[in-house]
Order: C-alpha cells, then structure tokens, then sequence
C-alpha cells in the first residue's frame, strides 16, 4: 500500500471529533478503504468558539493517539473539515486578458486571484475559491478551460471564508498536538463529494447537511456547485426545543430525541403513549407524551426545511430540482424526516445511508454522520496535482510528533 495515498481526515464538531484514516488504491478514484475510524467525544466547543483550549487539544490528541495505534500509522498531517456557523460565501467575478492565443494552468490560477481579490471580507480568512463556471470570450458555462483559444477569460466563483480568531484558535490548537494541516474545508464541500453520484451532478439537485448548530444546502448542476447557503439552524435547536417543552435537561432532551421522537404530519400518524422520564434520569419527576413530543420536534424541523425552501426559492428552483433533495449529517436520521421534507419541499427526497466498505480495523462508516469525514478523503484524492510537499516548520509541533512518537516505542 503506497504511503502517499494513505490519508487523515478529522471532521470537528461541536460534541464530536471524528478522525478517519483511510487509504486509494488509486488517485482521483472514490473507492477506499478504512483503516481505522475514531470518535471522540468534545465539549470545549460552544458555538465554535474554543472555550477550553487545554480540553480541546486533549480531545484531539486522544482522537489521533487511538487511531495512530490502531492503524499503525504515524500522522504528521491531516485534511481539516468542520461545521461552523462562523464561515461565509460570497459570490465573485475574476476577469483577465489572455497573453497567448491558449488558457493555460497560470491563467486559471490569475483570474481565480482576481475574484478572491475582488472581495472586502475584513476580519476573515479565505479558505477556499470554487470557480461555478468560467466565460471564454462570449461563451458561459464552460467548466474547464485549460488550453482553449481566447482573448479573455472570466469565472464566477463562490469565495468560503471564516472569522480569523476563531480559525486561528483552531489552527494553533491542531499545531500544538504535532500535526499539520493540509487543508480546510467547510463541511458543504466535502458531504457531496461522497454523497451526491455524477449523475445527480449533472441535473439540478440539492444537498442538504443537517448537522448540530447549522444546516448546509448546496446545489449542483452540470457537475458543477451552483449555490451554496448556511442556515443557523440545527440539531441543538430540536434539543433545546424539547428541554423547554418537556421542563427537562438538556441531557434528559438529547435521550428523548435521539430515543423517542419522531416527526409526524398527522397526530394520528404517532401512537399515543406517556414517557416516565425518571427511566431516563432519576432526578426527573415527569411525563410527556409521545404526541406531544413529536409536535415539538416537528415544528423545528418544520421550520429547518422551510429556510431550505426559500432558499432555493431565491435561485428559482423552488419545488424544480429534477433529482431532488439529498439529505445527510445527523438530522437525516430523524424518523419520518422524508416525509415531511416531501410535502415542505415539493421534491423526491433521498435520506442518504452509506454503502458500508471494505476496512481493516472492523469499524462501520454505515452513517450519514459520517458523510463529511469520508468527503474530505475523496476530495483529497480527486486534486493529487495541488498535494504540497509537507515540512512542518512549527517547531513546537515537531517538538510534540517527536514525544508521541517515543510514548508509542517506549512501553
């Protein structure tokens, strides 16, 4: 198995680190296989704002340890994916004039720097500039360019970016555990990367990232990403919603959503029964019913899928997206999600479940939670042109790799 197409992806969450390795047979192919997957819980971020930064680099250096051990590999870099309220998309216009009667790689690589420049973002990083399609001369749509004849150029392309601080925090931290970062990636990137087909690329469809704080929706046409949003809406919301309701815990809220709920169009589609909560913890003293429970818990998701609408409304293709809506991340596993997301949306709807693969290590990736993580691996083996030649010059960092590497020699 050749070392180069061995990789590291860690999806960070706002209660979970997920570290993946994973290994290509060959380069730009989607076929893997695991060879270990580790999850870790993580409390020390709220709102993706590092509160404990000692607990945050714990929960990553344990995240790595085990996977380290399991796979026996040494990690000296990983591919970075997260879900954070904190990024932002803009779109922009790149324009250049071509010097030679061809486009070459240095020209797509100039009028991408034009649209990134293009753009007044104070305060935030640049992460990522995805061209939607470029204009050579007076034709739109073209996908790749590259050694066709024209005078000019121009692209449309979505700028991601992120607050400076909170990508800093996060940097620092990863650096201090001894790892590099070889690229980050906002989770409504990496999810379609594996979830959607080519075909489903080629027509119009939606993905649609229910995750814990935010809720990513990402279109596609002509394999193509055609409009990409966040909305502030998650599953924590569902849960707070049902702390309220039922005057529990917010701990207490999490077991009966994750155990009891489930989405309903009609209250005659839930069967009536009462949940003794003090089966769940001792200290509570109340009851809910199971109607009650799915009127809360509808509402929210309700309210999740209207936002989607609207924003597809804003494109136009409001109920028009012949392959419909695909969706991932933890709230796809909601009961009845497909039914409602049917009626708000007007679309064929597709709760997303992975294939499971071929590993070593025995784990299971049969979860759309981990649409993300597995995302990141493909993304990294589709573009082996833009892999650098990693040397970590954090000295602290090298510092770090040195001493894990000893605590795993030395018993």
């Amino acid at each position: 198995m050749a070392s180069e197409n061995i990789i590291t992806a860690i999806d960070i969450w706002a209660s979970k680190i997920r570290t993946l390795i994973g290994s290509f047979s060959e380069e730009k192919s989607r076929d893997f296989h695991v060879l270990w997957l580790w999850v870790v819980n993580s409390h020390a971020i709220r709102k993706w704002n590092i509160l404990d930064m000692e607990e945050f680099k714990s929960n990553l250096d344990k995240s790595l340890e085990e996977a380290e051990k399991m796979s026996w590999i040494q990690v000296s870099w990983v591919q970075l994916s997260f879900n954070s309220s904190s990024f932002d998309v803009v779109v922009s216009k790149g324009i250049i004039a071509i010097s030679w009667d061809e486009i070459s790689a240095s020209d797509i690589d100039r009028v991408l720097d034009m649209a990134r420049n293009g753009v007044d973002i104070p305060n935030r990083e640049i992460l990522k500039v995805v061209p939607e399609y470029f204009v050579v001369d007076f034709e739109e749509g073209v996908k790749n360019p590259i050694w066709m004849s024209a005078r000019k150029l121009e692209v449309i392309a979505s700028i991601f970016s992120m607050n400076k601080n909170i990508l800093g925090n996060i940097k620092k931290a990863v650096a201090d555990v001894g790892i590099e970062i070889y690229d980050i990636l906002p989770n409504l990137l990496t999810a379609p990367e594996w979830v959607l087909t080519k075909r489903q690329k080629e027509l119009w469809v939606v993905c649609i990232d229910i995750g814990a704080s935010t809720t990513w929706v990402t279109v596609y046409e002509e394999w193509v990403m055609k409009f990409s949003t966040l909305i502030p809406i998650g599953g924590d919301s569902v849960t707070s919603d049902i702390a309220l309701g039922a005057r529990t815990a917010i701990d207490v809220a999490e077991k009966l959503k994750l155990n009891y709920s489930q989405i309903s169009l009609e209250e005659w589609d839930v069967k009536e029964e009462t949940i003794t909560l003090s089966e769940i913890s001792q200290s509570e003293g109340w009851e809910i019913s199971t109607q009650y429970l799915a009127q809360i818990v509808t509402a929210r998701y309700d309210e999740i899928l209207y936002f989607v609408a609207q924003e597809l409304k804003k494109i136009g293709r409001d109920g028009m997206l012949p392959e419909g809506a695909v969706i991932v991340g933890w709230g796809a596993k909601a009961y009845g999600l497909q039914s409602l997301a049917k009626k708000v949306l007007r679309l064929p709807v597709f709760i997303w479940v992975p294939q499971e693969k071929q590993n070593l290590s025995g784990t299971s990736i049969s979860d759309p939670v981990f649409a993300s993580v597995v995302g990141s691996l493909i993304f990294w083996n589709k573009n082996p042109y833009a892999r650098p030649f990693h040397l970590n010059l954090n000295l602290w960092g090298f510092y770090e790799s040195c001493k894990k590497l000893l605590r795993r020699l030395i018993p």
